[in-house]
């Protein structure tokens, strides 16, 4: 599946699409429709009567958005602690440095300001990832958002130091020499 990024009709053609990749609900892009569809989700589900968690991605690069801190607003006055957003925080968007565009420093405590319960963690530490799930669990009256510090590309030294395959997949040979470093072959 991965070998189809950015293919027209893939599962993975660069934004989530419903119906094409499981467990995608909703057909986002990179403006940050995402939080807003979420807070959608706990408010349909209170309607309803149901009780559920509702999970949603971010990017670094869309919390430039205004439409995140707009949801982000509606889901702290709306108390929806059943809400919880995993902030991938690599500092990378597809053109660049996040703090070249419009920086989002101090972020933990801009989350906190608009009302959320911020746990941080280590993006690829899965015990660390898991126990913030586990943690955020408790949490009454407010959402909560994971900031999971990443590095773009961990694992793949020429990718980690080239922004730019941020929407590109890698060539056949970058292929074998990312498995190789991956598989600690190189």
């Amino acid at each position: 599946m991965i070998w189809t990024l950015r293919e027209v009709d893939s599962p993975v053609q660069g934004h989530p699409i419903q119906n094409l990749l499981p467990g995608v609900e909703a057909t986002t892009g990179s403006l940050g429709q995402g939080l807003s569809v979420g807070v959608g989700h706990v408010l349909g589900g209170r309607l309803n009567q149901l009780d559920y968690r509702v999970y949603v991605l971010l990017g670094d690069g869309e919390c430039e958005a205004g439409q995140i801190w707009e949801a982000a607003m509606a889901a702290a006055h709306y108390k929806a602690d059943n809400l919880v957003a995993i902030l991938d925080y690599n500092k990378f968007q597809e053109t660049g440095p996040i703090s070249r565009e419009m920086g989002l420093e101090p972020l933990v405590q801009k989350w906190q300001s608009f009302g959320w319960h911020v746990a941080e963690a280590d993006g690829h530490d899965v015990a660390d990832l898991l126990a913030k799930f586990d943690a955020v669990r408790q949490v009454k009256g407010q959402p909560s958002i994971i900031i999971a510090h990443t590095v773009k590309g961990k694992g793949v030294s020429f990718v980690e130091a080239d922004f730019t395959f941020h929407g590109r997949a890698l060539t056949a040979e970058q292929a074998v020499l990312a498995r190789e470093e991956l598989n600690g072959t190189r």
